[in-house]
């Protein structure tokens, strides 16, 4: 398959593989999956594409959930169906379940062990630097005018300094969205 081309069809064990691993190797979870998220359906299996993805990242942070596993439904969705959306679930869940349910087992023994301790330091700044670039990568992708560049900042700043809630800044940024649309087709009629 060439690289443009986008599969649309997926076996659903593909499927279970291919989340499997994004949710073994990512730590972090959230925007931490998404630079793997988009290695894997992108690059490697050729699922969909970036512009794709995008909207697929803003469907699944506008309801409610986590963002890898809504993502990893949407696009199962697509793929395979119902059974597909269950098993892309299934399969980026897993890895943390057995993770969890290993660590529970010896909580106490390891949690007072500097080294996991130290260890679980290492991967929060890691995970800062994922989901710092995650960030950056879908900004360079998203932000293609001014008002979209306004949009993102106004977001940045009610989100980062205020309590407003994210679901009003998404409807504020949807509203913000069409009316810059309008202003601009008013202007383009007007010229």
């Amino acid at each position: 398959m060439r690289q443009n081309q986008k599969q649309r069809t997926a076996s659903l064990r593909e499927l279970f593989v291919a989340w499997f691993k994004i949710g073994l190797f990512t730590f972090g979870g959230g925007y931490a999956m998404l630079p793997l998220i988009e290695r894997e359906v992108i690059d490697n299996k050729g699922w969909t594409d970036k512009e794709e993805i995008l909207s697929i990242y803003a469907l699944a942070q506008s309801v409610p959930g986590v963002i890898a596993v809504n993502t990893s439904i949407i696009l199962g969705n697509r793929l395979g169906g119902v059974k597909g959306a269950v098993v892309a679930a299934a399969g980026v869940i897993s890895p943390s379940l057995i993770v969890i349910m290993t660590i529970a087992s010896y909580f106490d023994s390891i949690m007072n062990s500097v080294y996991v301790l130290q260890a679980f330091s290492g991967i929060r700044s890691a995970v800062v630097g994922l989901v710092a670039a995650a960030a950056v990568r879908i900004a360079l992708a998203s932000l293609k005018d001014k008002s979209a560049f306004v949009i993102a900042i106004a977001a940045f700043v009610l989100s980062a300094f205020t309590d407003v809630h994210a679901i009003a800044i998404i409807l504020g940024g949807a509203l913000a969205g069409l009316l810059a649309y309008y202003l601009g087709a008013k202007r383009r009629v007007e010229d």
